[in-house]
């Protein structure tokens, strides 16, 4: 079975990278361009994974992250930013088992992070 990704990222150009690589991985992607519209998503369907960037507006992936959590305590997560030290603060409530990968990456270091959290 297909595992089904949630990808919020208000970056078009980034996002359409990232939706076409995890496709072409096999993966199912959903994606929005605000936190609020993703949220709004998870509400109605499961996911196995959120990849959220954490500067967007409307609401804020590490806000998205924690609402995807109360949701579903099974999610993965996983923050894509150029503001590793962010997600990092201990004080902001992110998701503790959340990966962080930072930018700028490599498509396949996405796709070989997302495949090694699935499996686990």
């Amino acid at each position: 079975m297909t595992a089904k990704i949630l990808l919020a990222e208000d970056d078009n150009d980034m996002r359409r990278f990232l939706v076409k690589a995890l496709q072409q991985a096999g993966f199912s992607v959903t994606s929005f361009d605000n936190g609020l519209s993703a949220y709004d998503q998870l509400r109605v369907e499961p996911f196995e994974l959120l990849l959220t960037d954490i500067v967007m507006p409307e609401m804020d992936g590490i806000e998205l992250a924690r609402r995807a959590t109360e949701l579903d305590p099974d999610i993965k997560v996983m923050f894509i930013t150029g503001f590793a030290a962010v997600a990092l603060n201990p004080d902001n409530q992110a998701p503790r088992q959340a990966k962080i990968l930072s930018k700028p990456f490599h498509l396949r270091d996405l796709v070989s992070e997302v495949q090694r959290m699935l499996a686990a």
